[in-house]
């Protein structure tokens, strides 16, 4: 049988510091294609996601190779930075792009067809925020969509989605059918693997970003209606604020677990959320989680069967909810926290990365 090629991967994204869902995405796909013992590799921005911290211009983390640039322009989450002549003396096999409509994307395409490398786009689901958007910023996105879009996404070997439901919304901006392929976002084994604390019953908690999406002022409401004060942890947006106490970001796994493993229910207020992380992670750990319908609250809860949906916004609904939870029996709650862990189960990693076999040259 033919020895499988070591191969380079280039991963590039907007940041790689900090905590965000984009990053952990790109970072636990990077560790899993080097244990398959490929030569992983990170550009980004030397920015950490919401703050205005610099971040390291080169670090190896758990054996990545992590290289970051400084932004030339900014326009929202567009950020421009150059990277051509460092990715092209590195000459990749694959490279993989993070985001739909990035300015890097252009770039990176022109890099893959010099040097005759694949290139993937997954796309995020960037497709939620139309009223959280400026016109100005609005008008921007359908010009690019409407003139550039169709061309960039068919230039890709595979247009990946991290959800279900984006795969119409692309295929509406003109995006090749047979170029779309699903491969959601995945849980490390940690998830499953590692040892339950006991939790605090009643104990509520809000693990992620903090900023104006995230809407955390419901869960606040909600919580003094029932005379409980929320955990909330998190790094906040720079120029934002909260009314509330806010605990700092954890990024050590272990600890992170035993963090949700403490709390008996936990609720993502989103006003948008393609497929959050938070929700996956405290699914796993066998929690109570209440989220709104955003798109990606719906694809993974099925109301009052492996957690709880709410209105966008709507403080009292979550307070019924949160206070209905309060009066369940610990049969009722187990049945709820079961489902949830059966859900998931598909979003293992071993099983995720499998997705991957075939896309790349050599597998």
């Amino acid at each position: 049988m033919e020895k499988k090629r070591k191969m380079k991967i280039l991963e590039i994204c907007n940041f790689s510091a900090g905590v965000s869902g984009v990053w952990t995405r790109a970072l636990e796909d990077s560790k899993e294609f080097r244990k398959k013992g490929h030569k992983v590799y990170v550009f980004s921005t030397d920015k950490q996601e919401n703050e205005e911290i610099a971040a390291p211009k080169y670090e190896i983390k758990e054996g990545i190779d992590i290289t970051r640039f400084p932004i030339k322009r900014r326009m929202g989450y567009a950020l421009w930075f150059d990277f051509e002549k460092e990715a092209l003396q590195l000459n990749p096999d694959i490279i993989i792009c993070h985001g739909l409509r990035k300015p890097y994307l252009g770039p990176a395409l022109k890099i893959a067809k010099e040097i005759n490398a694949k290139c993937f786009l997954i796309t995020h689901a960037p497709f939620l925020e139309k009223g959280l958007r400026s016109k100005k910023l609005n008008f921007i996105v359908w010009l690019y969509d409407k003139f550039y879009g169709k061309k960039i996404m068919n230039s890709f070997d595979k247009v990946i989605t991290i959800c279900k439901w984006e795969k119409e919304l692309l295929l509406k901006l003109g995006c090749d059918e047979e170029r779309i392929m699903y491969i959601p976002n995945s849980l490390p084994e940690e998830f499953f693997n590692q040892k339950e604390i006991t939790e605090e019953k009643n104990k509520v908690l809000y693990l992620g970003r903090i900023n104006l999406v995230k809407n955390l002022e419901v869960l606040i409401n909600a919580c003094n209606l029932l005379n409980i004060k929320p955990i909330i942890v998190g790094s906040i947006e720079k120029d934002y604020k909260l009314d509330a106490e806010v605990k700092k970001p954890i990024y050590d796994l272990k600890k992170k677990i035993e963090l949700i493993d403490s709390a008996e229910i936990f609720v993502l207020p989103s006003k948008k959320e393609g497929l959050p992380f938070g929700i996956l992670e405290a699914m796993a750990r066998g929690k109570i989680v209440v989220a709104t319908n955003t798109m990606g609250g719906k694809e993974l809860i099925e109301d009052e069967k492996n957690g709880f949906l709410f209105n966008i916004g709507d403080s009292e609904g979550l307070r019924v909810i949160l206070n209905k939870i309060r009066e369940m029996s610990n049969e009722e709650k187990n049945k709820i926290r079961e489902e949830a862990m059966k859900t998931s189960k598909e979003f293992k990693i071993s099983g995720v990365m499998d997705k991957w076999k075939g896309l790349f040259k050599n597998e």
